[in-house]
């Protein structure tokens, strides 16, 4: 492992009771990219790659959820679709206005100045309901959270066993108030704007060669560069690269 990554954060899960939602790393398919034509979507490598960058807790059961547009928290009808007699211990109405709320069933604790992120499946998409997202002081907090998403009209949502209801993410809480963002010129840094200037006349020569029909560019399809941590120029190569992620799981 690199210097500069050397420093790992403590990640604890602790198990509010015997048998929690299992805790397993992210996954990096979705059904719609896989379902876009010759699955193109993972070729665009930042998106596999946020989908599995953090940890998913996952649904012991199924129900539906429906929001019939009131303030209360009656007006969110929860009703299971398996039978399943835990339903009430994981998910709930508790704050109306439309929230569905989950319990984790964990207190989490992180190393100091690591937060976790809590949020939903990354390019994860639900019609009529959507994923809130909190950032947690799990460094030094001694009780729990909980996972809520919103509906965004009156509808009714559909939650399966095995479906992710909340993904957690590590953030180094304390480091990112000291961090200052520069706005600067290419003029700065003259090898930067070599490497983009090659990129990016490689770019447009590529979709020139694809909209003319060349055979070669057809067959290659798209240019591989960020997947294969490649700069144009082949000037210098980066310090760490992923094509792919794998987390381990919780022990």
């Amino acid at each position: 492992m690199s210097d500069f990554l050397s420093s790992l954060p403590d990640f604890h899960c602790f198990r509010e009771y015997a048998d929690p939602p299992q805790i397993i790393p992210g996954r990096a398919d979705r059904d719609w990219m896989d379902a876009t034509a010759s699955r193109f979507a993972y070729r665009c490598t930042p998106l596999p790659i946020a989908n599995a960058s953090g940890w998913e807790i996952i649904l012991p059961m199924s129900f539906t959820a429906t929001w019939t547009g009131g303030a209360s928290t009656s007006d969110v009808k929860i009703v299971s679709t398996d039978g399943n007699p835990r339903l009430g211990q994981v998910v709930s109405s508790v704050f109306g206005h439309g929230i569905l709320t989950f319990h984790p069933g964990y207190l989490f604790r992180t190393s100091p100045g690591w937060a976790i992120c809590a949020r939903g499946a990354p390019n994860t998409i639900k019609d009529g309901i959507a994923p809130l997202e909190g950032l947690v002081e799990t460094d030094w907090l001694p009780f729990t959270f909980t996972m809520n998403w919103r509906f965004t009209r009156p509808t009714g949502a559909r939650f399966e066993r095995g479906e992710s209801f909340c993904f957690l993410s590590l953030v180094p809480h304390a480091l990112l108030d000291a961090i200052q963002p520069k706005i600067r010129d290419f003029a700065d840094d003259p090898a930067l704007k070599g490497a983009y200037d090659a990129w990016r006349q490689s770019r447009t020569d590529f979709q020139a060669r694809v909209a003319g029909g060349e055979p070669e560019a057809l067959k290659q399809g798209w240019q591989r560069g960020y997947a294969q941590g490649r700069e144009p120029s082949g000037a210098s190569e980066p310090l760490f690269h992923l094509s792919r992620r794998r987390l381990k799981a919780p022990r």
